[in-house]
């Protein structure tokens, strides 16, 4: 009788043991889970990190297979994958992306603004993930040589870009359409006396066989991801995230695949 309760006390005592040992592996895991998720973020969906692109601007961001691609994609995804996130892309229009950051609808916009004092009064923006800069495009017979000859012209621009007000130095009437390609398609066409828009997607254009030219560049510009401006510590882990990406050498690998060229450096100009 005495070994029959000294082997039933141990036999409570290993179940007790084992039952205490699943609940803590249990509890380590849903911790685990809770920090995979992203909470602390305030994402849209825990576990995902939802962004915006207008996919109308190759070789950035455009249509192909139902999805988005391009290098903004690449990066987008490439950032939600140091996070430990699944990239989730939203299609949008151009001019209306930062103000949906701002609402809520995305959770960041990797879309190829260009950081301004007036976007950085609706978001934040990360530091830049490329650099690039605006240019006058014209049709192969225009008398259109310079900015110097852009004075009352008609200039077509994308609509919300940075590039309606750089137009409307020179000129009030500025129609404005939904992509840069487009602006481009319709001047090969021989509507518009000119188009600025990014020196890149107006090379990729031209390389595509659209009977454009380059008049001349106006500037610099720096690109980043914008963020809304409550959610600090999003924004913090999208610039850690593209540190690293830049200094293990994955972003300029991204830009070298998408767009042809290495786009990561700041130029001279800037620095």
């Amino acid at each position: 009788m005495k070994k029959l309760k000294i082997s039933l006390f141990f036999a409570l005592f290993i179940f007790v043991l084992t039952a205490c040992g699943t609940d803590s592996s249990d509890g380590g895991t849903d911790n685990s889970d809770s920090a995979d998720s992203g909470s602390e973020f305030n994402l849209i969906e825990d576990g995902k990190l939802t962004f915006a692109a207008s996919g109308e601007f190759k070789p950035f961001s455009y249509m192909e297979g139902g999805e988005m691609v391009g290098y903004d994609i690449a990066v987008a995804e490439a950032i939600a994958e140091k996070l430990g996130l699944e990239a989730v892309q939203q299609k949008a229009k151009f001019s209306g992306i930062v103000t949906g950051v701002k609402q809520g609808r995305y959770d960041i916009a990797v879309a190829s603004h260009t950081i301004t004092d007036k976007r950085l009064k609706q978001v934040n923006f990360s530091e830049p993930y490329y650099y690039s800069g605006p240019v006058i495009y014209t049709r192969p017979d225009s008398d259109i040589q310079s900015a110097d000859n852009l004075k009352d012209k008609e200039i077509s621009v994308s609509r919300g870009s940075t590039y309606v007000d750089m137009a409307s130095k020179y000129t009030d009437n500025i129609p404005q359409v939904d992509s840069d390609v487009v602006a481009l398609q319709s001047l090969a066409k021989g509507h518009h006396d000119a188009v600025i828009t990014d020196s890149i997607t107006g090379q990729t254009a031209i390389d595509n066989g659209l009977e454009i030219e380059n008049r001349g560049q106006l500037g610099v510009s720096e690109q980043a991801v914008a963020v809304a401006k409550e959610n600090e510590k999003l924004l913090d882990a999208v610039n850690e995230a593209l540190n690293e990406l830049k200094e293990s050498g994955k972003l300029a690998e991204l830009a070298r695949e998408w767009v042809g060229v290495d786009i990561t450096q700041k130029p001279e100009e800037l620095k």
